[in-house]
């Protein structure tokens, strides 16, 4: 009996989740740590649909993308580390699907500070994993989004009433961090260029 083997790519797609995640970041975070545009109705709305699109869309189908390489057709090569990413960016997708909605029909934050326990845990789990395969900027990555659900833990369940800004400035940086990442990694694989630290 005959099996088919498709060839290697090195043509990783995590910069699409890079890419998007880092752009809901520059959303969600510049809006809450400068409060501009101001918070309304309307400002939450757009802000919900950005999330859907760019944190959530573009970040699930580089985790579906990347599980389905890695488990049904073994495309990437020396990618055991892309088995944590996939999980994260397909986890983290989904949450940004959820929250987006949540504050598109403008429902209670506060259930979210569960939910931050775990996304804290998941966020360390890609420290140990990234760190220890020595992708130090995967690993930073994980550093800030750790830092954003740590501190959504409380301030999610009103303990911290000015936790707002702290988690729009966390997202802020990691969304810089993210671009890089995207730069780094399109002009690694497209033009051979190493801009990994």
């Amino acid at each position: 009996m005959s099996s088919l083997t498709f060839a290697h790519s090195p043509f990783w797609p995590v910069a699409i989740g890079f890419f998007g995640l880092g752009t809901g970041y520059f959303v969600w975070g510049g809006q809450a740590l400068f409060n501009f545009p101001p918070s309304s109705p309307e400002v939450k709305k757009t802000i919900a649909m950005w999330g859907v699109w760019m944190n959530g869309f573009m970040q699930f189908i580089t985790g579906v993308y990347l599980m389905i390489g890695l488990t049904w057709f073994g495309v990437f090569e020396n990618a055991a580390p892309l088995y944590m990413a996939a999980l994260a960016f397909t986890a983290y997708g989904v949450h940004w699907f959820a929250i987006s909605h949540r504050e598109f029909i403008g429902t209670s934050r506060m259930p979210e500070g569960w939910m931050a326990i775990a996304f804290t845990l998941l966020s360390l789990l890609g420290m140990i994993v990234f760190f220890s395969a020595g992708d130090a900027p995967v690993g930073i990555l994980f550093v800030g989004l750790f830092l954003v659900y740590l501190t959504e833990i409380p301030t999610r369940f009103e303990f911290f009433p000015s936790g707002g800004k702290l988690i729009g400035l966390w997202q802020v940086l990691t969304g810089i961090w993210l671009m890089y990442l995207t730069y780094a990694t399109v002009l690694d694989i497209a033009l051979g260029k190493h801009w990994w630290v």
